[in-house]
């Protein structure tokens, strides 16, 4: 009786599994289907008939091209600013113990809890009273940055809290300096969560809107082209560039799950050798 009950509740655990799994991607096939309609109006909201006009040319619409432009400009380098501070800050909340590590920790929580209306707001309003001469690509990516620090402290914070540190001692009982110890023995063995902090902000400054309506100024990225557009037409060329971003993004996420399982199946299939090869230390 038990396995019968056991057997039902997996079944049930698969299904709900399977429908939540549906919930979220029925919307994401909806645009990638809608991406192939030819609408007989300025709306692409009713199926009409199957058409390949818009993917063989996806930048027709006015003004689109630049917009997702500024949103993959602003998206890199925000990614790369936050990804480097973010690492860096990990690694200070992890390995030293100073004075203020527990508010800084309370802190990082902040922006993650606090509505986007809220921080949009509070952003507009700290670079007014800085006063900047004009809101624009500048304040957009110094408010992505800020937004997405949190995410990247926590995403390598929890890959370095159950990092071994007798790595780098024998590495530093191996004669290697601090920066050598660093580059070829802790950047290795956190860089899944890197990459993954990496992911995890592009995505979420490429499809901000509330936080960039706020600070934009006369800057249009492609969340704010969509949200002036809908008042005048959906084109099926945004459905296809939306399309577009997501499979970049689905095979970023798969490239770099690949090279993680690659690195895990190298370690276990090699345990005593070395990943790196340093000078003893001489006497």
């Amino acid at each position: 009786m038990t396995a019968i009950r056991r057997r039902g509740l997996d079944w049930l655990l698969n299904v709900y599994g399977g429908l939540a799994l549906c919930y979220l991607l029925l919307p994401i096939a909806v645009i990638i289907v809608f991406s192939f309609n030819n609408p007989a109006s300025r709306f692409n909201f009713i199926w009409e008939e199957f058409s390949l006009d818009a993917w063989k040319h996806p930048f027709a619409v006015p003004g689109v091209q630049d917009a997702l432009e500024n949103s993959i400009e602003i998206a890199a380098f925000s990614t790369l600013i936050a990804t480097a501070l973010g690492t860096v800050t990990a690694l200070a909340l992890v390995r030293y113990e100073f004075r203020g590590r527990a508010p800084v920790n309370l802190f990082i929580f902040i922006p993650l809890a606090t509505p986007e209306v809220v921080l949009g707001a509070a952003l507009l309003s700290q670079f007014l009273n800085w006063g900047s001469p004009k809101l624009g690509f500048a304040t957009i990516l110094i408010a992505h940055v800020m937004f997405n620090l949190s995410f990247v402290i926590i995403t390598v914070r929890s890959r370095l809290i159950g990092f071994d540190r007798s790595l780098e001692e024998a590495a530093r009982e191996l004669g290697a300096t601090p920066w050598q110890t660093f580059r070829l023995v802790t950047l290795p063995l956190i860089m899944p969560g890197v990459l993954s902090a990496a992911l995890l902000a592009f995505a979420l400054s490429i499809d901000d809107f509330v936080i960039t309506n706020f600070n934009s100024g006369s800057t249009i990225t492609f969340p704010l082209f969509i949200w002036g557009a809908a008042r005048v037409a959906i084109q099926p060329q945004i459905y296809v560039i939306a399309t577009m971003i997501f499979l970049v993004t689905v095979a970023a996420m798969i490239a770099t799950v690949w090279q993680q399982r690659r690195a895990e199946r190298m370690a276990s299939v090699r345990p005593d050798e070395p990943e790196f090869a340093l000078e003893p230390a001489r006497a």
